[in-house]
């Protein structure tokens, strides 16, 4: 390809790295590119991502897309909407970061070593439900910012812990700030957390083609597909604060004859909301009550499988929402 592809980005240093990654993959593929910065709502705004509302993070690059700004956007696949855009085409799912949240805490200390009361920092109604239901007795706060400004709250002593996605820290190279990985049991993360979705205008066959051959992952997309799935899905019937996490896993499929079986892989789904109650998800005591399920499913119906495991969740009680995750 002769033409210089122009490379559309956030501004905030963790988007800049993220694209770095895409950018680098695409130059040793022999692609020339320019990264292009671009202001989005969220970025100006200093208001709770739940009062921007979706797509805060992403509407500005898709319509650079669109008025032919840039070639190609780079977004964190976790902020766009599930409502498709008719005007781009999603080209590539690069091969995910560590999907789960962790913990930045004082002192070196996890979740479970955390007092009775302390103050700890998300703007993530998902993380908060899940903070929430851990029973660990947490003052949960609201925050905003960047994430050193978010770590630079726990520093300067104004809370006692944060929660972070790992993927964002990875990417910053900051894992030296984490005190726990959060094991998925404790909280599940966002649909599609560590994952990157790289769109270009539905018509340019040429760049989508050359995207797709250079960074795509099956295995990745195919996960994130089901996941985001079941976060359409619940947006139809309910507007629950969503965990969800689907991985590739290997099964025994047996054969009609012996000796025949063999190896396949499958998706494993998990999914969790907030339980639809009176009180905002609130149950005896103040404790938040969600609802849980899982599923395991074919690698190429991951889309069927998240509609699925999302009609368990409703018929478990799922609802009540607070927002997109942040």
């Amino acid at each position: 390809m002769n033409r210089t592809i122009r490379v559309g980005t956030r501004g905030s240093a963790l988007a800049l790295a993220q694209t770095g990654l895409v950018v680098d993959e695409l130059e040793r593929a022999g692609a020339r590119i320019e990264v292009v910065t671009v202001s989005t709502p969220g970025d100006r705004s200093a208001a709770p991502v739940t009062e921007l509302g979706v797509g805060v993070f992403t509407s500005a690059l898709r319509d650079a897309l669109a008025a032919g700004t840039v070639d190609v956007a780079v977004h964190s696949y976790k902020d766009l909407p599930t409502a498709r855009d008719p005007r781009v085409s999603l080209a590539a799912v690069p091969v995910r970061a560590d999907a789960r949240d962790v913990l930045v805490a004082r002192d070196g200390l996890t979740l479970g070593e955390l007092p009775t009361g302390a103050r700890v920092g998300t703007g993530s109604p998902r993380r908060a439900a899940q903070l929430h239901a851990l029973g660990f007795g947490l003052e949960v706060v609201p925050i905003r910012g960047n994430v050193d400004t978010r770590i630079g709250k726990v520093t300067d002593g104004e809370l006692d812990g944060v929660v972070l996605a790992r993927a964002g820290l990875q990417r910053l190279g900051r894992l030296d700030v984490i005190t726990e990985v959060i094991d998925p049991i404790q909280m599940l993360p966002a649909p599609a957390q560590g994952a990157l979705a790289i769109e270009c205008r539905v018509d340019d066959m040429d760049v989508e083609h050359l995207i797709r051959s250079t960074v795509d992952d099956p295995a990745t997309r195919a996960a994130v597909g089901a996941e985001r799935a079941l976060l359409a899905a619940l947006e139809a019937g309910c507007s629950a604060p969503v965990g969800a996490l689907a991985d590739v896993v290997e099964d025994l499929e047996s054969g009609e004859l012996p000796g025949t079986d063999r190896v396949v892989h499958r998706l494993s789904l998990r999914g969790v909301a907030a339980a639809n109650l009176a009180a905002a998800g609130s149950g005896e005591g103040g404790s938040v009550v969600l609802v849980r399920a899982s599923a395991t499913g074919d690698l190429t119906a991951g889309e069927q499988l998240g509609r699925a495991l999302a009609a368990e969740l409703l018929e478990l009680g799922a609802g009540v929402l607070s927002g997109p995750e942040s």
